[in-house]
Parts: structure tokens; C-alpha cells; sequence
């Protein structure tokens, strides 16, 4: 079992990721260790790992304050992962052989997705539209770049939960643009250019409204 800083230190990162402390936001270290039972020294800790993060202000005897997304970043974010998720689709288009793999996986992550948005499950929603963006990257096997996307994990599931919320009805829609970029995928071997265009075309959609 994790110790009480680190249950600390996951459970105020999960409470910021998903949302629920907002940017801006300012709580104390006495509101996690009573959630947690523990004392107040592992939640210090616990923050200031998070402070390093550039997830959490600390500020002295009051707590800490929610970092909020810094103008720019997610623009940054998002032109990051359309060059490497592209780049992974052209690197499949070398590597038919492993198509079919790459597709099985796309395709169980893509019916989890639609489970979470019929169920209107916004947070499990934004973790599996990571994952699924993760999945094209990882299908094209270029290790380097899986390590820098998954660098990007938690700013990408912070923004998901931040422009999902407000079109949260649309959910249904975005799963169906995930299929027309599975497709793609599928053609990648004659098609990988067509992957660009759709991909940037969906996250304007979703993040650039």
C-alpha cells in the first residue's frame, strides 16, 4: 500500500487533472489530510512534489493555490501532438505488418470511449480520448516519441476535461470523429497523408472553438 504521501500526492493531482480543483483555486493542506486521515506532514510533501509539477502554488500558511493552464500552453499541447501523431500514422504507412495490431487496440479503446459517452461519464471520457491518442502513437513504435508524448499525458487530460466540459452533449460526435481517424488508419498504407488534416480538423473542433 502507497505510503501517505504518495496516496496524498496522487489523490490532489487526480483532484486537479480531473477538474475538480480548478485553476485558481485555493484549499489547504488540513482539507487532503482530512480526506485522507492522515497528518499534515505528508500532505506538505505531497504538495510540494506538485509544486515542482507547476500543478500547485504553494503559499505560506494559507496552502496552495491551483496553477491555471498558462496562456499559450495548450496551443503548444496541441501542435506537439498533431506533429507526433502524425508522424506515427506515416511510420505505420512503412510498417503495413503491424496495421492490424494497431487497429484491435484502436478499436477497444474506441468502444470504452462510447460506453463512457453514453453513460456521459466526462472524466472517463477525457482519459480514454488520451488513450486513444496515445494507442496511434504508440502503433507507430518510434519509442522516443511515445516517451515525449507521455510527457504530455496529464496537461492533455487537464485540457480534455476543460473543453469537453462545455459540449458535453457532443460527446457522441467526437467518438464518431475518432472512428473517421481510425479509418484512416486503416488506409494509412496507401492513405497517411489524409491523417494530418483529419486530426487537426478534430482538435480544432474539440480545443480551438
Amino acid at each position: 500500500m502507497p505510503g501517505a504521501a504518495e496516496r496524498a500526492y496522487e489523490l490532489t493531482k487526480e483532484l486537479v487533472l480531473s477538474g475538480e480543483l480548478p485553476g485558481g483555486h485555493l484549499f489547504s493542506e488540513g482539507e487532503i489530510a482530512e480526506r485522507l486521515g492522515v497528518s499534515r506532514t505528508p500532505v506538505r510533501e505531497a504538495f510540494l512534489r506538485l509544486q515542482v509539477e507547476g500543478l500547485l502554488n504553494l503559499i505560506p500558511k494559507r496552502g496552495a493555490v491551483v496553477v491555471p493552464v498558462p496562456p499559450g500552453e495548450a496551443e503548444d499541447v496541441l501542435d506537439a501532438r498533431e506533429a507526433v501523431e502524425a508522424s506515427a500514422v506515416r511510420r505505420l504507412a512503412r510498417r503495413p505488418e503491424l496495421i492490424d495490431d494497431a487497429l484491435t487496440q484502436l478499436r477497444r479503446v474506441l468502444e470504452t470511449q462510447r460506453s463512457h459517452a453514453e453513460t456521459g461519464d466526462l472524466h472517463a471520457f477525457a482519459e480514454a480520448d488520451e488513450l486513444f491518442h496515445r494507442t496511434i502513437v504508440a502503433a507507430g513504435g518510434n519509442a522516443l516519441l511515445l516517451d515525449f508524448y507521455a510527457t504530455l499525458a496529464d496537461r492533455q487530460r487537464r485540457m480534455n476535461v476543460h473543453a469537453l466540459g462545455p459540449i458535453r452533449a457532443q460527446l457522441p460526435e467526437i467518438v464518431s470523429e475518432h472512428e473517421h481517424l481510425l479509418d484512416i488508419v486503416a488506409e494509412a498504407e496507401t492513405g497517411a497523408e489524409a491523417f494530418a488534416p483529419a486530426l487537426r480538423a478534430h482538435l480544432d473542433r474539440v480545443h480551438r472553438r
